[in-house]
């Protein structure tokens, strides 16, 4: 009999999980849920206010993907489970299934007052969009880049895009001949930014801040936003683009079912990346609370490494077989600022930052040119 996958989502980690099942069993019926059939290349957003990447760049369409990898593609939004998993109810029909991987990311928390006044960067390309635009029409004016986590959740935060926009934005602005007429701020409310990257990044970025004249507002917890302002604890202060990454969250529709959530509302699971008291079941990437250190990142590699163990396990059950397969919690990054990258890579065994280097850029840039390549 043939085994029916469905995935959920159109990610690093469920595209991944495609490919590896695809590789695994060449027989296995797989369906693929998401509302549109596109992947979207969150990494390189970054490049998009400067013009070193445009919108459609990023958005790669993936028919020709699930042709190659003999998917069938459900286009719709997963609204609820049923049968222990076994049925995914979506706003345009059910679909069933014998094992499930969910890989549909995560929300971001927008409960701050007044968050409607901030730009979130990696909710897609037309925040990016806006970013660029608004930044044209800019003769100066003071600039805010900032981040946030989920207090229930430390992994569940983004901060290195963050990086990656404030130091892009001071050099394309450099570029421009036009950076003395602005004043750029970056706020968070961790007393040392960057601490999950380890405690050598803390020092270079805080560092590179510096030799950039970007000021910092650190350690006051946030109280929201105004048209023009930022608002902590410890006192507020103006902003006529504010660039803000809140914390994060499991998706709406997990609220629909009975998936086992974590204190910060994220799909509890293993080591195996099975979630908890569901049989197979399995969760990768933003959606997913799993064991391990509290930097463990919320990034594409690391959604790539969980998407292939669940793959991996989810196959070993349906031979007959025992999930065993494990991820490694490797937080790998070039934080990159248009000509220049500063390498951070964090293991469980070490922490290595290295100095900002020209060929880190270009080999972010490659880097994104072979991974896409698999889905182009």
């Amino acid at each position: 009999m043939m085994n029916k996958v469905t995935v959920i989502g159109a990610g690093f980690g469920a595209l991944t999980a495609v490919r590896k099942l695809r590789a695994a069993n060449a027989s296995l019926e797989i369906t693929l849920i998401s509302p549109s059939p596109e992947m979207i290349y969150y990494p390189s957003l970054i490049w998009i206010p400067s013009g070193l990447r445009q919108p459609e760049d990023l958005r790669i369409n993936l028919n020709n993907f699930f042709r190659k990898m003999k998917v069938n593609y459900h286009q719709g939004s997963a609204q609820s489970l049923e049968d222990g998993g076994r049925t995914v109810v979506t706003d345009s029909g059910k679909v069933e299934n014998d094992g499930l991987v969910i890989a549909s990311g995560g929300r971001f928390i927008k409960k701050l007052p007044g968050i409607e006044h901030a730009i979130t960067p990696c909710e897609g390309i037309d925040a990016a969009v806006q970013i660029r635009d608004r930044l044209n029409a800019m003769q100066g004016g003071k600039i805010a880049v900032g981040f946030a986590g989920n207090p229930k959740e430390p992994s569940a935060m983004r901060g290195g895009p963050m990086f990656e926009f404030l130091f892009g934005i001071d050099k394309q602005l450099r570029k421009e001949g036009r950076r003395d007429k602005f004043e750029i701020t970056f706020f968070t409310p961790a007393e040392k930014p960057g601490a999950r990257l380890g405690p050598k990044a803390v020092q270079g970025l805080v560092e590179e801040m510096k030799k950039r004249d970007i000021n910092t507002h650190l350690g006051h917890k946030m109280k929201g936003f105004e048209a023009n302002k930022v608002k902590t604890e410890g006192d507020e202060f103006e902003a006529d683009l504010i660039l803000f990454m809140p914390g994060m969250t499991g998706n709406q529709w997990f609220d629909n079912t009975d998936l086992p959530r974590s204190a910060g509302g994220l799909i509890k699971a293993d080591q195996y990346c099975r979630v908890e008291g569901f049989d197979k079941v399995y969760v990768a990437g933003d959606s997913g609370s799993f064991p391990g250190p509290d930097w463990m990142p919320k990034q594409a590699h690391m959604a790539d490494l969980q998407a292939e163990a669940a793959a991996h396990n989810l196959i070993a059950e349906f031979n007959g077989g025992q999930a065993s397969e494990t991820f490694d919690v490797e937080l790998v990054c070039i934080v990159d600022s248009h000509n220049s990258g500063m390498l951070v890579a964090r293991t469980k065994e070490r922490n290595i930052v290295l100095p900002p280097l020209r060929v880190m850029h270009w080999a972010k840039r490659a880097f994104e040119k072979l991974y896409l390549s698999k889905y182009r």
